[in-house]
């Protein structure tokens, strides 16, 4: 479980998918799930970004969902509190692959969202910065980005099989609710009033 400030928690939606026949991990914003098993971890993305890890020999692997805060004045500092919270929840998951057994010269990332879909913040690119951050973080990590589908106008829903690495991508482009928008809000709000409680150090 994710340390107390920023809200980076394990996903505790699991359920059957009986589409693919297999149990499955529903990971909402600021959610991750980290599995040695055959499953299936699915999130629908608007301006989030998640990043898909796995080690390519043992099919360990897991999904995480995020965004990077608005924290103003120090956008596009690394050292920012902004930036910071994107590298916790990228390690947080990181951590949690190492941990069950992962090897970090196996890895390889997928990587999917950053769309232009939420309006009204006072980010106008808010969907752009979180697949730049993303990117940046795998290359500075030496993780290799094996695919990536990143910004758009549209949501996206992704179904990843950490065990196999193969990974479905649906773009939802007739979506006759505000669930996707108003999830994201929600946790861009709670981002706004968090602070983050102490760094998160990966380990081998």
């Amino acid at each position: 479980m994710a340390e107390q400030g920023f809200e980076e928690i394990l996903a505790p939606h699991l359920y059957f998918d009986r589409q693919h026949n297999v149990d499955a991990a529903k990971i909402l914003p600021g959610e991750y799930y980290a599995t040695p098993r055959d499953m299936v971890l699915v999130t629908v993305l608007g301006s989030c970004v998640c990043a898909c890890i796995r080690d390519k020999v043992s099919g360990i692997g897991g999904m995480n969902h995020f965004m990077l805060p608005d924290s103003g004045q120090d956008r596009g500092n690394p050292m920012g509190e902004s930036a910071r919270y994107g590298v916790y929840a990228m390690e947080i998951l990181i951590n949690q692959l190492l941990k069950m057994g992962a090897k970090r010269s196996n890895f390889e990332a997928k990587v999917f969202g950053g769309g232009s879909v939420l309006r009204g913040f006072t980010v106008a690119n808010v969907g752009e910065r979180n697949a730049e951050f993303v990117l940046d973080f795998l290359h500075t990590e030496n993780i290799t980005v094996a695919a990536q589908d990143l910004l758009d106008v549209f949501p996206r829903k992704v179904y990843y099989f950490p065990r196999t690495g193969l990974v479905r991508v649906k773009k939802l482009k007739n979506v006759h609710n505000n669930t996707i928008v108003d999830r994201e809000t929600e946790y861009k709000t709670r981002l706004s009033y968090s602070k983050l409680a102490g760094d998160v150090e990966l380990f081998d």
